[in-house]
């Protein structure tokens, strides 16, 4: 009995070195997670493709209240954000840097891993290659990309369905398991070998499934339709243009596959250049950046969950337990620790970066500290905003919450 068990013991440690040696990105980045948990540090994240940034410096500052902005309200902001593990605090209005303040070491430019906020490029280059004429238009199906997919059932799935979210394709259920579907899709060096073995476990657009899969087959397509890779295209079309700082994908292997929703590590200043290109229609310092038809698109409720558009969550729609936003046209981009907050009547952004806060409890006043609000730090700086005008959330529109709109 003990040969046979040590023997088994011998195979099992042939097979695991094999292993080790055939995929050992895999098992480095296996390894980092049970080591640090979701705290990963930034050389986690290799290895990486450079996206080409115009490296410009930081857009112009204006004090707060050349914005008709209350400094009160935002020392209130602050405050709380301080008390959530906050890295940075970072409010833009009109296009203009109106208050920052950072904690841990942290400046404009430190670098961070933007998490599930870089899925919005993804949306935003999206449009470039629709309206350049690479994509026929959102409800083009993916089979005409995916040579894989071209007579099968899942290439019906739309590129509309993509930035929904709703691909309708299965999820492998969460596992430790190294050896499991859900730590290949994580840790893997062929991801997108593993999407194209999906199943479909419901009809593409009925079904909102938060997931990787649907960010990274659209920036396959992406790369299908314009023959380009992804970073220069992204770098071409829109992050030199608005002048943030070089960033870098996560790939899964050497000149491999990019993984969109983890992984982009960007100057975390360089968000607010986003913002107003969301704020202004794909516009940026009064230069067309993305087609001005694109962003309302990205900005339509999803057929199969109406609390999202194309990656972004539209905050009119309050979430079960959570305070009420104040603003009725205020939406947001979220990943991880990352809060992009945007109010278009008020062209105002607000950016929070840092740990991942908790999840949201139910039956908390607006006035309590002691658990995370998500609400909280936008709607403080909505009330010490001048020219804030409170509207019914019914039937609410721009002209209603800006005078003479």
């Amino acid at each position: 009995m003990r040969i046979v068990v040590g023997w088994a013991v011998l195979v099992l440690g042939v097979l695991a070195v094999l292993g080790i040696a055939h995929e050992p990105l895999f098992w480095v980045h296996y390894a980092l997670t049970r080591i640090h948990g979701t705290h990963l540090p930034l050389f986690y994240y290799e290895p990486r493709e450079l996206v080409p940034g115009g490296n410009e410096p930081p857009p112009p500052r204006e004090s707060p209240a050349s914005e008709s902005l209350d400094i009160g309200a935002l020392e209130a902001a602050a405050a709380y954000a301080g008390a959530h593990h906050s890295r940075a605090l970072i409010i833009s209005r009109h296009g203009y840097l109106i208050y920052e303040r950072y904690w841990h070491g942290s400046r404009f430019d430190t670098l961070i891993e933007s998490g599930p906020l870089g899925r919005v490029l993804a949306a935003l280059v999206t449009g470039n290659a629709i309206y350049g004429r690479r994509i026929g238009w959102p409800d083009a199906p993916i089979g005409m990309f995916l040579s894989e997919w071209q007579d099968d059932p899942r290439g019906s799935i739309t590129v509309r369905n993509l930035l929904q979210s709703s691909s309708g394709l299965a999820v492998p259920p969460p596992a430790a398991n190294p050896w499991s579907a859900a730590a290949d899709q994580a840790y893997g060096s062929h991801v997108i070998a593993g999407y194209l073995q999906r199943s479909l476990q419901s009809p593409p657009g009925q079904k909102w499934v938060q997931q990787s899969v649907d960010p990274d087959l659209l920036v396959l397509v992406i790369q299908k339709a314009t023959h380009e890779r992804y970073a220069q295209y992204l770098s071409r079309t829109l992050w030199r243009r608005i002048g943030a700082a070089d960033a870098w994908l996560w790939l899964d292997r050497p000149e491999g596959d990019v993984h969109v929703d983890r992984g982009f590590l960007a100057r975390q200043g360089d968000w607010l250049r986003v913002a107003e290109l969301l704020l202004q229609n794909g516009r940026y310092q009064g230069s067309e950046v993305i087609d001005p038809r694109w962003v309302p698109q990205l900005l339509r409720p999803a057929k199969a969950n109406a609390d999202y558009g194309a990656y972004i969550r539209l905050g009119a729609h309050t979430l079960p337990g959570m305070t009420a936003y104040d603003a009725p046209d205020l939406f947001l981009v979220q990943g991880g620790g990352s809060y992009l907050w945007l109010i278009p009547s008020l062209q105002l952004a607000v950016l929070r970066t840092g740990e991942a806060p908790p999840a949201e409890q139910a039956g908390r006043t607006a006035s309590d500290d002691s658990a995370w609000d998500e609400a909280r730090i936008p709607n403080l700086v909505l009330h010490g905003t001048r020219d804030f005008v409170p509207a019914t959330r019914s039937g609410a529109g721009i002209s209603n919450i800006v005078p003479n709109h």
